[in-house]
């Protein structure tokens, strides 16, 4: 899979990649993820204190806005959140690997979709 599923709908913009933006656009997505977020970013600032460097933040974003990418577009959603559950409750590792291999390629593409 080279790009996400889309069905042409769009629940929001993309939004720029700043903290605040994705943060506007992750509460009307998938809110119950700010928490999740919100910890992200205390643990990045953490790391990029004790590193001297940017580079934790910069991965933070290039994060939630791969989230964000998947969140906004409800096909790829719904297909993200299936193949991971399924991933999760598989009954073979089999059936497991081609679970977590198809939300790895949704992610990545969503990942290069907005970083590139």
């Amino acid at each position: 899979m080279s790009q996400p599923l889309h069905d042409g709908i769009e629940l929001i913009p993309r939004p720029k990649q700043n903290p605040a933006a994705l943060k506007a656009a992750l509460a009307v997505v998938a809110a119950d993820r700010l928490p999740e977020m919100a910890d992200g970013q205390t643990k990045a600032m953490a790391e990029a204190i004790e590193a001297a460097s940017v580079q934790p933040l910069r991965s933070f974003v290039a994060h939630w806005a791969a989230v964000v990418e998947i969140e906004r577009h409800p096909a790829t959603a719904q297909a993200y959140h299936r193949s991971n559950y399924l991933a999760n409750h598989a009954g073979t590792l089999t059936e497991c690997r081609a679970h977590a291999t198809a939300v790895a390629e949704i992610y990545r593409a969503a990942y290069t979709a907005v970083n590139e």
